[in-house]
């Protein structure tokens, strides 16, 4: 049976990547590199150059693989998430059969395989008997939080993490992920935001303040910063002062 190892790599930086991920690029016999297209190219050149650094053998075998795009304005994007997870397994399941039989496959994933990330859900639609083990890495979240120098929590309080789509009135300290419409501009002003984005590398933008005060500023930074590089990864946490 092929073993498939989805491995957490943080949120750019090599830096962020543990000794347990680092031994498992190592046991594998094909490393899996998505490729999204020439505007998001630095997302695999930050994969590519982890495996340049870490990988001990000379010629490791990287294979790259095309990632079908989706439309999160689309009125019926659940239905469309579907048919992506669909069509993504259909790539996972070529992708299998290229590791050899009793060897391993390793999946590079930004920040942790558990939030916010579809590989694991995709690869239970693939149809081959695999067995996959997760190796966890540095959450945006973790990252963020260390990058502004907070705690995620206030004492004895919760924590929600949500999308922009789901975002309503903030109650708890709240994080927000995945937010290409940019929901906190229709949030309470007087709210605390801590925002950051391309997290834990050269990259970094840090913004924080009263809400009301900075929203234009990183609706503006997030803009220019997204022409810039062809494409962004933020998330913020929101929360109400003290």
């Amino acid at each position: 049976m092929r073993t498939i190892l989805v491995v957490g790599i943080g949120t750019g930086s090599p830096e962020h990547l543990t000794v347990a991920a680092i031994d498992a690029l190592n046991r594998a016999d094909v490393l899996f590199v998505p490729e999204k297209g020439v505007s998001k190219a630095g997302l695999a050149n930050v994969r590519r150059a982890i495996i340049e650094r870490f990988v001990r053998r000379e010629d490791p075998r990287i294979i790259g693989y095309a990632v079908p795009r989706r439309d999160a304005k689309n009125p019926e994007y659940e239905q469309g998430v579907a048919e992506w997870h669909q069509a993504l397994s259909d790539i996972f399941a070529l992708l299998v059969a290229d590791v050899p039989e009793g060897g391993t496959g390793a999946f590079l994933v930004w920040g942790d395989p558990g939030l916010y990330d579809s590989t694991l859900r995709i690869l239970e639609l693939v149809p081959q008997s695999i067995t996959v083990e997760v190796i966890p890495g540095i959450t945006a979240v973790q990252a963020l939080t260390a990058a502004h120098g907070i705690a995620l929590n206030r004492i004895g309080q919760p924590v929600v993490i949500t999308t922009g789509r789901q975002l309503g009135t903030v109650e708890v300290d709240t994080v927000v992920m995945l937010d290409g419409r940019m929901a906190f501009l229709d949030a309470d002003p007087d709210l605390d935001i801590y925002w950051g984005a391309y997290l834990g590398t050269p990259d970094e933008l840090l913004i924080a303040g009263r809400l009301g005060d900075v929203a234009d500023r990183i609706a503006t930074t997030r803009q220019v910063a997204r022409e810039e590089h062809g494409w962004i990864m933020d998330t913020y946490l929101l929360r109400k002062p003290q």
